[in-house]
């Protein structure tokens, strides 16, 4: 069994926020492989399904982002995993906006959902980290990461969010290569071949050669004056 986790904060307050878009994720992988109705335990809300061959219990903490650890410690403990079976998908100021990347353990970078994790689990487990970019300035961070998306993002959103669910049943294999495939192909997807071409300028017909004039000195000293 996998448990996936996704970070955000509860109440319809914050639900469209940068820093909910791990909530959004689990949302869109709970509609698109038909997972069960959303429940609450472990100070979450739950759904259950399958991934492929995995059985993977989906989990949003609902108590608040800095104590979510709280959460997935008891979920983890009640059906006794491990923490490398946990992944968690969270927002990310160091990746572009739309740029999706995963990552298996490390430090938390001054993420407060991941400290709190860090602290009840270890740093142990995988993350998909959903890039939303950087709003330049640290004391602008807070305020960003807790304003809703723009409507300019809306497109990358639905790509990157289909992409990750696309993908989801990789990821619950452990394959994160193909994972990272079915993202790529929804948020930069191939241009088809029959896509026309910019127009190409006309190519210019060759010039025609030169004639080959055989005719003596003489015979063109002669026609010169006729």
């Amino acid at each position: 069994m996998k448990l996936f986790v996704g970070l955000g904060n509860p109440g319809q307050k914050y639900a469209r926020n940068r820093h909910n878009i791990g909530f959004m994720a689990l949302d869109r992988i709970a509609d698109d492989h038909g997972f069960g109705p959303w429940k609450s335990k472990f100070q979450a809300e739950i759904a259950e399904g399958r991934l492929g061959s995995e059985k993977v219990l989906l989990v949003k903490p609902q108590t608040f982002m800095n104590r979510s650890g709280q959460s997935v410690g008891e979920a983890m403990r009640f059906y006794k995993l491990d923490s490398t079976d946990v992944t968690v998908f969270h927002d990310e100021l160091d990746l572009a906006p739309g740029k999706v990347r995963v990552k298996a353990g490390g430090g938390h970078a001054g993420h407060n959902g991941l400290r709190s994790i860090h602290e009840h689990i270890s740093p142990a487990y995988d993350r998909v980290r959903l890039g939303i970019g950087h709003p330049g300035r640290k004391e602008l961070v807070s305020p960003y990461v807790l304003s809703d998306f723009a409507k300019a993002d809306a497109d990358w959103l639905d790509d990157v969010l289909r992409g990750v669910s696309d993908g989801a049943s990789h990821l619950a294999d452990g394959d994160g290569g193909k994972f990272m495939n079915a993202v790529a192909l929804r948020a930069a997807p191939p241009r088809s071949s029959k896509t026309p071409a910019t127009a190409s300028k006309p190519v210019p017909k060759p010039a025609p050669e030169p004639k080959v004039d055989n005719r003596s000195a003489m015979q063109k000293l002669m026609d010169k004056f006729r």
